[in-house]
Formats: structure tokens, sequence, C-alpha cells
């Protein structure tokens, strides 16, 4: 880091005195002082090694302080403006000045109070750590270890000022993030500030009811665990509250009306609400990193310090085993959205808990649907009917999933109400004009931004029409689209497709109860009609289990058994490829379920051959080619892809990104506009060198040069391997269960 020279703490209280021991300790300052307003705080910093010198006036050590020196503010807030008066007089402006105050509105008023102007040496900041004791006996050197701090710098901040702040909490143990300062007060009054004003006034309740003497006695963990923050220091807490005001009374306010609504609920019985309200709740609180990060906090907090995750794949090995690979993604997503709008409770086996499917169940419950789970797999759905659906609080936030996003557009063009929907880095760089401009000529009303990227806002529906649209181009998704909008539009809609892609929305609207018809390659519906809740059981998914047929496919050694693999007629081109390349592939068990035919997949290794992939598979395997990359490399000859023009707008450009990795990996690949040609290495024992491969924040990507492993001379290192959580969870036991040398490690 950037050596702070000296470090000054003002108030040498918990929070100040944490900072300052932990400096002291880690040597990260050549001397660390602490300012206090009585001798004996003074004397306890110095016999603690809390501080190396104290004092009861910044006089004492002001005339010496200059640039690379850091003067932190850890006062009560409303005595924040008088402290950075008495710094004005003090201070040379080339000093760095921080605070931790947890209302920052509060420390901008006041410093334009002291200084007439934000000072460019003011970063403001807030430590979000605390314990139940206070002062400086209470300080603890570990205590910002993997906590957050939130810098809210003004626009005349500093550069170096901003870069000092933020190293010197980073190298405490701090993760440090920057928020706007109005959107910080207004965040930390719904997820602190509320909280304290919740416990402090349950507690007192309790306390002054005589009838209930006994509550503390006998109270449980849960009181105690819940009740924990109302031991925190009063006054600050009386300052917090009058200094965020605004803030707190808007929280108090919608939570009042919530508690209002609940209690209505519980007089009269109304069972839907009670537990839309606790599973909802479940499930927020089950996920709230990922919430805290991805909705409360959107696209106005950068992590500077995000956790990346790296496979390290060790050469060789080969596939055994009966294997489960996760639910199929495309039949959970379309489980949540057809059982929402169906009338009755829809019951659900195999759900996929990825990622991606549970971002299409949070946006569900986001506008009002019961769902219970999911339970390892198991999920229940109370439907509201096509027209049920309510206004959602804010954005939906989709993550990674495209599927969820472009299906979720046609539901929301028939919607009364207006909506928004925004995705993480990756799917906001994807093109969402495919179904934008079905829709539109519809009657919808759909924005995007630039290039037809995400965030896509829907208006509230005028009326939608039946249309019959010529896709351009293949595409489950954006037929399922404009089917699902066709659902809510006058007269018939119908789609023709180029070549067969999966039906999964047929299907599974037929299941519902709703009549779809299919004449050659036209699928048409009539808008206006009901879904009749049902159960449904989703098979294993085809996309997932591919990465282990391939493994078995090129590892000499191999032998793999995958239960109960969907066998869609539109998602089965992997196994005729395979089967075409001369891969040891049968079925067994071949049975329906659920209008979904399921088999079981054994695999054995056998040598492969180069071939010219049919056109008429493309559309059938169009999510599995990145696996059959891989399988290609290990071929005997040339393999020729053309017509799969789609992988370039999926989650990263897969031709490209694919035969980039290939070339790295010592595999003579190159990528055509609409595919890929690749030269195999055949029965020679090491096809791939060793190396580092970029994933591109896909997870297909990933998985794929991880089984490269098993063909490889040397480690290949897969970098940035988090989104395969979105759609594969289990992808790494499986692996390393399987027979994978693989090894997960975080940067």
């Amino acid at each position: 880091m950037s050596q702070c020279k000296r470090l000054v703490v003002i108030g040498i209280g918990l929070i100040g005195g944490s900072l300052a021991k932990a400096a002291r300790e880690r040597d990260l300052c050549e001397s660390v002082i602490g300012i206090a307003r009585r001798e004996q705080t003074c004397h306890d910093a110095i016999e603690l090694g809390v501080v190396d010198q104290a004092f009861t006036d910044l006089a004492n050590i002001s005339p010496a302080l200059g640039a690379g020196d850091v003067v932190f503010v850890s006062v009560p807030t409303l005595a924040v403006e008088a402290t950075l008066a008495d710094i004005k007089a003090k201070l040379s402006d080339q000093v760095t000045i921080t605070d931790g105050a947890s209302v920052k509105g509060s420390v901008i008023e006041a410093a334009r109070a002291a200084y007439g102007e934000l000072p460019a040496q003011l970063v403001p900041g807030h430590p979000i750590a605390g314990a139940e004791k206070s002062g400086v006996t209470a300080a603890n050197a570990e205590l910002y270890i993997d906590h957050r701090v939130i810098l809210t710098p003004h626009k005349d901040s500093g550069t170096e000022h901003i870069k000092l702040v933020r190293e010197l909490w980073q190298a405490v143990g701090a993760e440090v993030l920057e928020m706007d300062v109005a959107e910080h007060d207004e965040v930390l009054a719904a997820t602190s500030h509320l909280p304290h004003v919740i416990a402090y006034s349950l507690v007192d309740t309790l306390a002054h009811d005589s009838e209930n003497e006994n509550i503390f006695r006998y109270a449980a963990g849960g009181f105690r665990d819940f009740t924990r923050i109302a031991s925190s220091d009063p006054v600050m807490w009386h300052d917090i509250m009058l200094a965020n005001k605004n803030s707190i009374l808007d929280s108090l306010t919608m939570f009042s009306e919530n508690l209002n609504r609940l209690r209505d609920a519980i007089e009269n019985e109304n069972s839907e609400h009670l537990l839309g309200v606790f599973t909802r709740a479940k499930a927020a609180r089950d996920h709230f990193t990922t919430l805290l990060e991805q909705r409360a906090y959107t696209h106005t907090m950068q992590d500077t310090e995000q956790t990346i995750i790296d496979y390290h794949v060790q050469p060789g090995g080969s596939v055994k085993g009966e294997l489960r690979v996760p639910g199929d993604k495309s039949i959970s997503h379309r489980s949540i959205m057809l059982g929402s709008l169906a009338e009755g409770v829809t019951e659900v086996e195999g759900f996929l808990e990825g990622e991606d499917a549970l971002a299409t169940l949070q946006a569900f419950r986001d506008m009002g649907v019961v769902i219970e789970g999911p339970e390892k797999g198991r999920v229940r759905i109370h439907g509201v009917g096509l027209n049920g659906l309510q206004a959602p609080p804010g954005k939906l936030y989709v993550g990674n999933s495209g599927t969820s996003m472009r299906l979720l557009a046609g539901i929301l063009a028939g919607q009364s109400f207006a909506s928004e929907m925004s995705g993480d880095v990756s799917l906001n760089k994807r093109p969402m004009n495919r179904v934008a401009i079905p829709l539109r000529e519809m009657g919808a009303e759909v924005n995007t931004a630039e290039n037809g990227r995400p965030p896509m806002v829907i208006s509230a529906n005028k009326g939608l029409s039946g249309i019959h649209y010529d896709m351009p181009m293949a595409s489950a998704q954006v037929k399922s689209c404009v089917l699902l909008a066709g659902l809510y539009a006058d007269g018939e809609t119908s789609v023709s497709e180029p070549a067969p892609t999966r039906d999964h929305t047929e299907r599974m609207l037929r299941g519902f109860g709703y009549e779809v018809k299919r004449e050659g390659d036209r699928i048409s519906l009539q808008g206006g009609g009901q879904l009749k809740a049902c159960q449904i059981e989703v098979p294993a998914d085809i996309s997932s289990a591919t990465f282990f047929m391939v493994a078995a496919a090129i590892a000499p050694g191999s032998d793999v058994t995958l239960q109960h693999v969907g066998m869609n007629p539109t998602r089965v081109g992997v196994v005729n490829i395979l089967r075409e390349m001369g891969a040891d592939l049968t079925l067994q068990n071949e049975r329906e379920v659920g209008g979904e035919p399921v088999a079981d997949v054994r695999i054995r290794y056998q040598p492969l051959k180069g071939i010219r992939i049919p056109q008429d598979q493309v559309p059938l395997a169009i999510d599995e080619f990145p696996a059959l990359f891989i399988a290609a490399a290990c071929a005997e000859g040339e393999t020729v892809l053309t017509g799969a023009e789609e992988l370039r707008v999926k989650e990263s450009d897969r031709i490209q990104v694919m035969a980039d990795g290939l070339v790295s990996l010592g595999i003579d690949a190159q990528a055509t506009p609409d595919g890929i040609i690749i030269q195999g290495k055949g029965t020679q024992a090491e096809v791939f060198s060793g190396g580092q491969v970029e994933s591109h924040h896909d997870h297909r990507i990933a998985m794929s040069f991880t089984i490269a492993g098993l063909r490889a001379s040397d480690t290949i290192v897969v970098c940035d391997t988090a989104n395969v959580a979105t759609s594969f969870p289990t992808f790494v036991e499986l692996a390393q269960s399987s027979g994978i040398s693989l090894e997960v490690k975080s940067r």
C-alpha cells in the first residue's frame, strides 16, 4: 500500500480504536496517534497498545502533519461538524481526512458548514462493523477483517486521498467498496438503521410490560440473536436517527405498512398471504449475500476486491461411475413461469437449484407469487393465473440468465404494470433486440440500452395483437418469448422456425392444458386461454450431461452411465453427433416422464473421428458445441461446423472464445463467421498442451476446458469460473468424484 506516514484517530472508541490498533500491530504507519476528550482515555489507549501516543487536543500534533498523513474522525455523528471545524483551523490541506460515521449525508453537510465547500482532502467512509461493547477497551485489531467499508467520495475528492484511504482499509483486512452518498444513506437506513429501531423498540416494549416479567428469563436463542443490536451505544444511535431522519422514516413507513398487512392476514387467517411473506423472507435470508450485492447495491456500488475463482486441472485420468447431473435448466425455468401463471398449485420435482433458475424463481416471487422451496429439488408454486401477477417493488434482476430475461420479456409484455429487467456484467452485454423486435410488432413498448442490450424496460400493456413471426434464425428463446406474449394477445400468435429448436415451452403449455398447434415448421396458439396447475418431474439436463459424455468419449479407460437424462427430440443433437464421430454411446431404460422422454446414457471410451457436422443437427446441439469442440480436438481428422452463427451471441462469442482457447492449448482451430474448423489430433495421448484459458464469464466455456485436462500434457488453468454455478452447481463435486483431477482456487 501507499505508505501512511502517520494515522491520527480522533475518538478512540471501538471503531476508531480498532483501526488504530490494527494499523499499529501491522506496522502500517510510522506512528499511530489518538485524540480523546479525557486524559484517562488517552492513558488507557497507550497502556492497551491501541496507539503510540495520545493527546486531548489536536493542536499537540497538527503542526507536524502533512501529505501522506491520515486523520480518521470517529466521533458521534452530531459531533462531526465541530470536529471538522477544529481540523480546518489546525491542519494542512495536504492531510487526508476520512471518517466512520454511518450517515454520510450529514458528514457532507457538516463539511460544507465547516469549510464552506467540500475539501479535496475529505474522503467520507463507513466501516460496517461493530460489537456490543464500546469504548477504548473494546478496541479489536481484527474487527475489520472480511468486513466491508463503504467509501462515498464526493466529486472533488482527490485521487491520491481516495487511494490512501482505500489502501489503509484494505491493509487492515477490510473489503472496500464505493457508493453514492444518497444511495448509501437510503440503503443503510433499511439494512442497518431500521433493524436497530425495531430491536430497541421491541426490547423497550417488553421490558415495560409488567405482565410479561419472565420473558427475558425464558427467552430462547432466537430472541437473544434478534435483539442483540439493542445493546449498541445508545448515544450513537440517537445521533444516527436524527442525522438520517428522512431515510429512516421512509423505511419505517414501509415496514409499518407491511407489518399492518401481516397483522390483518393473521387476524383474517389469510393463509396465502402468510405463506407468501414467510417463503419470500426465507428465500431472501438464505440468499442474503446475493440479494445484497445484486439488488440493494445494483449499479451504484463497485467492489474493488472481487474474488475470482479459477479451475486448476491436472493432466490425465479417466472418468467412471454412475452419475446424476442436476435437473434440466430449460424445463426448470419454464416450470416456474407457467406454474406461476396457472390456476392452482403446481408441484415440481427435480428443479435445478442453480443461480439461473433461481433468478427466474425470485423474479416471480417479486411479482407476488407464493413459491415454497426449493428443498432438494422440490418446489410448490401457488399460481395466480394469467392476470394475477403484481408489479415488482423494483427492477427484476436475473443475474446471468439470458433464458430468464428473454422469456420473461414475453410475459411482462402482457402485464398491466411497467417493469424493468437487468442482469450481471455478462448478460448486460448480450443482445435483446431479437425478442424486442417481435414484441414491438405485437404492440408492446420495449426499450433497451444501446445496441439492444439490457436493461430492458417494458411499459404497461395497452393491448397486444397476435402476429405471425418468421424467425430469421433458429432460437428456442425467441420462439418461446413470442408464444408466451401470445397468451395475452388478441387472436392467434404463430411462429415459423427455420430449423427445429427445443420444444419445452410447447410441451409444457400442453401439460398445463393450453392448446398449442404445430403444422410443419409453424407453431401457433390462441390468446386468452387458461393454464391449469399440474405436476412436473424435471429430467437431468442433457447439456450438463454432455460434459461427462464428452469426457468419457475422449479419455481412455472411461465408462460412465448418466442417469435419467432428458432425451427431448429437439435436444439430442449431441447424442447424434457423438455417435457419428464414432463414440460408444448407448441409451438404456428409455421411458417418458411428465411428457418428456428420458433415458440412462452409457458412454465408454472409443477413438473418435472428425466429421462435417450435419446442418440439421446444429440447432439440436447449440448449447453443447463448446464441449463438442473438445471432442473434435481429440478426434482423428478434421471437424467442420457451419450454420451456427447463434453461438456468437450466447454468454460469450462461443465460436471465437473456444477457437482462441483451443489455439492457446496447441490445437489448430480456425473460427469462421458461422462455425469453426478443428484439426483433431486423434489417438495422440497428449492432445492439449498445458496453459491458461479465459472463460469470459461463460460457464460452458469453463466446463469444456476443464474436461480437456483429461488429454493434456500439463496443468490447464481455466480462469474466472464463478458462473459455472449458474447452470451446474454440483459440477466440481461430480467432476472430482468421477476421476477428473480438479482443484478450485480463489484469487
